[in-house]
């Protein structure tokens, strides 16, 4: 969830749809509820949730998205919580994430020599490689997309549930 800034957009992409946004701390879900206040809709929900053990029932939700997670989280622990997204997606339901990569140019590689000189100073984030994690989780018809915005690089995933 963070502080809300997608889930505002994905509101006013779905409308009408159900939206629900978890975040692991109260202070998150604050800044985001007040995002989706923003927007006038009033079809969503927010609250303190776990991506390890999402409490919601299997085959809930047609799309799931992520962001910015997983470049926090230990690589040991990344089959677990996709196998968790998995399992709240709906057959053919679609998962999308960005998270912070390992880039290809020269300049990429700046945003390593920082996380190595202190992780605090990216917020504990590194540059992740996932899509081979998404595809070993079962997923189809996988992407991935490298983007870099002003050198920071990121990569866009998407996978189909079977």
């Amino acid at each position: 969830m963070g502080t809300g800034i997608a889930f505002e957009q994905i509101l006013r992409l779905n409308p009408a749809g159900r939206n629900e946004g978890i975040d692991l701390t109260e202070e998150m879900l604050k800044h985001a509820k007040e995002k989706a206040n923003r927007t006038g809709i009033e079809n969503f929900r927010l609250r303190v949730g776990d991506a390890y053990n999402l409490d919601y029932s299997d085959d809930t939700f047609d799309v799931v998205i992520n962001n910015y997670m997983f470049d926090l989280l230990p690589e040991e622990d990344f089959p677990a919580v996709l196998t968790e997204f998995k399992r709240v997606l709906c057959s053919k339901g679609r998962l999308a994430m960005a998270n912070m990569t390992v880039g290809n140019r020269w300049f990429d590689s700046f945003w390593g020599v920082i996380y190595r000189l202190s992780p605090a100073w990216l917020g504990g984030c590194r540059g992740v490689f996932l899509l081979p994690y998404l595809e070993l989780a079962g997923f189809e018809d996988t992407k991935r997309e490298f983007v870099s915005q002003m050198t920071f690089p990121s990569e866009v995933i998407y996978g189909v549930k079977p």
